[in-house]
């Protein structure tokens, strides 16, 4: 039995069994270094999301200040930029993560890179005064980040047994919700000390990842068969043909929705608070961070409630229909109130949707990866559904501002994306 719950690449074949639940409690044991695991790994994921929130809330700012007339394009592009690097990352870090053999075993030294690349894009970001330096920043953070997210992302599939993966998915959703919340709030306090409010932001998530390593260490994997790395082999891999894997493609296609429906809004939501609602600068900056605060308590409750019931059921595409659903909803509720109530009410709703998806879409995923030797690598690619849109939507979201004239048809064109990411999800058959 503990031998399953061990972590260390010597678990993949493993981790995917059924451990015996515990006959009094129907639930499956914990041994330390799981429970130690799955109380740290919310954290690590924190880490992750934190980058992703400080930098875009003053990414924002930054670019209003150096053009306001320009602004909704000049973001498009540096959010574009940061995605290209986030998608060339994810993949790569993936199949090189899981060839990787050393000491300290596959995973621990690409989170480390990444840690290093995302602390030098976000003091170069801070010490940034004009654009090009800002695209090139937003591109290390996003490079950096999503290094550091493919390795550790593949921990569950490496060390999680699948009865207990909702609840992991949830702890780790848990992190990742938690710190985009709270890292624009965060951020609030250095509004006008930007550059010492990106050093802070680089030296908490370095402390971080660098505590959930020793305090999870994985195991010596240097005697472990290593396949050959092929740049041709890697490129012709990138390509999971959906007619084999019809599964991995439904939910490749869902996360791409859903996130870039919610991406259309969040990525402008300082700019929809203005150009929207009426706000100005200041009033905006200062009202996001709060709009973010206001939905925690519900994302705390749906995220919660949503894994654990998920593996007692053993059940995910429902909850992760009803996630995408509810963030469909929320996406409507400015349109038939445009005022500061109207996005609190989004935020409020929406973060209770994605709280919902997000505890339950990652076990999900890991169910429908096409091969168990590649764990990194695939969920590196279906990753790219969460970073590509970090490309569609800020274009995708300034092309309906200028076609429109409206900030409003936002908000309609992203629920309609969304709910359409939301029944991706049913033609997926592996996975109830």
């Amino acid at each position: 039995m503990d031998e399953q719950l061990t972590s260390g690449p010597a678990s993949r074949t493993p981790a995917g069994g059924t451990p015996v639940p515990d006959p009094a409690t129907g639930k499956l044991p914990l041994d330390p270094r799981m429970r130690r695991l799955m109380a740290t790994v919310p954290f690590a994921t924190a880490t992750v999301h934190l980058g992703v929130s400080v930098s875009g809330y003053f990414l924002a700012l930054q670019v209003q200040a150096l053009d306001a007339d320009a602004k909704v394009g000049n973001l498009a592009i540096v959010h574009a930029a940061g995605a290209v690097a986030a998608m060339v990352a994810q993949p790569l870090i993936g199949v090189l993560s899981d060839r990787t053999r050393t000491r300290a075993g596959a995973r621990a030294p690409w989170m480390l890179t990444g840690v290093l690349i995302t602390s030098i894009g976000l003091i170069t970001a801070g010490l940034s005064s004009i654009m090009v330096m800002l695209v090139v920043a937003a591109m290390a953070i996003q490079f950096g980040v999503n290094a550091l997210s493919g390795p550790l992302t593949a921990i569950m599939p490496d060390r999680v047994p699948t009865g207990l993966r909702g609840r992991y998915s949830a702890l780790a959703g848990l992190g990742s919700i938690t710190a985009a919340i709270v890292g624009p709030i965060l951020a609030s306090f250095f509004v006008d000390r930007i550059p010492l409010g990106y050093f802070t932001a680089a030296g908490v998530i370095a402390f971080i990842v660098v505590a959930f390593l020793l305090l999870n260490p994985d195991a010596d994997n240097r005697g472990l068969p290593r396949s050959h790395f092929s740049t041709r082999a890697f490129l012709i891999d990138l390509w999971v043909d959906p007619r084999r894997h019809p599964d991995f493609g439904w939910a490749f296609l869902g996360r791409l929705l859903i996130f870039g429906g919610y991406f259309m809004v969040l990525t402008y939501l300082l700019y929809l608070a203005q150009g929207y609602i009426g706000l100005s600068v200041d009033e905006a900056a200062k009202l996001v961070p709060l709009i973010g605060a206001a939905g925690l308590p519900g994302f705390l409750l749906a995220i919660g409630i949503s894994g654990p019931f998920s593996d007692r059921i053993g059940r995910r595409k429902p909850l992760v229909l009803a996630g995408g659903l509810i963030v469909a909803v929320a996406l409507l509720i400015p349109l038939a109130w445009p005022t500061v109530g109207g996005l609190y009410a989004f935020g409020v709703v929406a973060t209770i949707g994605f709280g919902i998806f997000t505890a339950v879409d990652v076990a999900l995923v890991s169910e429908v990866l096409p091969a168990k030797d590649d764990f990194a690598k695939d969920l590196g690619i279906l990753n790219i559904a969460v970073a590509l849109p970090s490309v569609l939507a800020p274009a995708l979201a300034a092309a309906v501002v200028s076609v429109t004239g409206s900030y409003g048809a936002v908000f309609a064109i992203a629920a309609i994306v969304t709910t359409a990411g939301a029944l991706a999800v049913l033609p997926i058959k592996s996975v109830r």
